[in-house]
């Protein structure tokens, strides 16, 4: 058999092999487990949307090859959509780029930029592909330590200088996966003069910022002032409108950028379905009830999660946005020990906050992306198989 690269030789493994062995030998069992784990929306995508689909895979013209940069009608509501929400002008002609998904969009953008020896500004803990699409185009990450004492966010006097003077890309997200914090435009803002400093360009990922609380909407990274010069932001409808499975997003922002992610996709991919894009524009031209009542929904759960950790314990803190709970393991286990004994014990699985890195040891997390009785359920099992935790 023919051996594959160093690269693939150096992709890590699941992490979380024995935890994934132990649900599979419980559901082998028929044992009901309830998953907190993966935050995949149970929530259906919204009827309209669907039928918009559904009418565009009747139109032969959508049958055929798409262009790689995504549909001008699609950008252009994309490019009305941070107009209307975030007051931020771009051009749909060349500001804005249609993703696979932004995750795809995540992981190609460092082959964009990185040459070996170049080195991107990961954050820990953070969604692993950042990390890992840099190391798969040939870049080092350095990790950026995100701690509670600083609100989860990276404290950029602290990355050392000659380690700046290297960094092409600089990855954030706000509000954050796994943490749950949120970021403000003081601190956009001396983002944008960290970048410019070190010629840095900002990969923002905004995938969360319609999900947010108690009337609390997250700005984007391109609200501050000269950010479109340094950066360029991720997004997708996958959260928004519950389309995890449609593969739909965007990039945006920085017009060099774009255009460079565009041309990389042209030599890689064929493009999103068209019929995709155009239940995309339906999606964020259509009646936004749809995510209001889901912002009621997830309110409810995060509420539900916050009065169950604190009747076992824990003083957890509420999210202002996202669809996570970060909570710190009790004392004397390490994450992936505590997220087992929940497991076997309480059959529910929770994700251990090693898994977004090393400074997610200490921690695990809640998703709040199960139907409300089965969460319920859930915390009753957790309360009863533990009882009070010593934090």
């Amino acid at each position: 058999m023919v051996q594959v690269n160093t690269k693939m030789q150096t992709l890590p493994p699941y992490l979380f092999a024995r935890i994934e062995q132990k649900i599979a030998e419980a559901r082998a069992q028929g044992i009901d487990l309830i998953s907190l784990g993966i935050g995949d929306p149970d929530l259906p995508t919204p009827p309209h949307i669907v039928d918009a689909m559904t009418a565009s895979l009747r139109n032969p013209a959508n049958h055929q090859y798409p262009s790689s940069v995504g549909l001008l009608s699609f950008r252009q509501a994309v490019a009305d959509f941070y107009q209307r929400r975030f007051g931020v002008a771009l051009d749909p002609k060349t500001e804005v780029v249609t993703l696979i998904g932004s995750k795809e969009g995540i992981a190609h953008i460092p082959f964009c930029y990185l040459d070996p020896g170049d080195v991107s500004l990961v954050p820990d803990p953070g969604y692993p592909v950042y990390g890992i699409g840099t190391m798969l185009a040939g870049g080092t990450a350095y990790y950026m330590p995100l701690t509670a004492e600083n609100g989860f966010k990276p404290v950029l006097a602290d990355i050392p200088t000659a380690v700046a003077k290297k960094a092409k890309l600089m990855f954030l997200n706000y509000p954050n996966n796994p943490t749950g914090a949120v970021a403000d435009l003081a601190f956009f803002n001396e983002v944008v003069a960290f970048a410019r400093e070190f010629d840095i360009l900002v990969c923002h990922d905004a995938a969360y910022s319609e999900i947010a609380y108690d009337d609390y909407r997250p700005p984007s990274f391109l609200m501050a002032p000269g950010a479109k010069e340094v950066g360029i932001e991720f997004h997708s409808l996958s959260k928004t409108y519950n389309m995890t499975g449609w593969r739909l997003g965007w990039a945006c922002g920085n017009r060099e950028a774009v255009e460079v992610l565009g041309r990389f996709k042209s030599n890689v991919d064929s493009g999103v379905f068209q019929a995709i894009q155009e239940a995309g524009i339906a999606a964020l031209r259509g009646d936004q009830t749809c995510v209001e009542q889901m912002r009621r929904i997830y309110q409810e759960r995060r509420d539900l999660v916050i009065a169950g950790l604190e009747a076992m314990g824990w003083r957890p803190v509420a999210p202002k946005a996202g669809i996570y709970i970060w909570v710190p393991t009790p004392k004397g286990f390490t994450a992936e020990e505590f997220a087992e004994l929940v497991l076997e014990k309480a059959q529910v699985i929770i994700t251990p906050g090693r898994g977004y890195g090393e400074r997610g040891e200490g921690f695990f997390r809640i998703s709040l992306t199960t139907p409300t009785d089965r969460l319920r359920t859930a915390l009753e099992r957790m309360q009863s198989a533990l009882g009070r935790v010593e934090i």
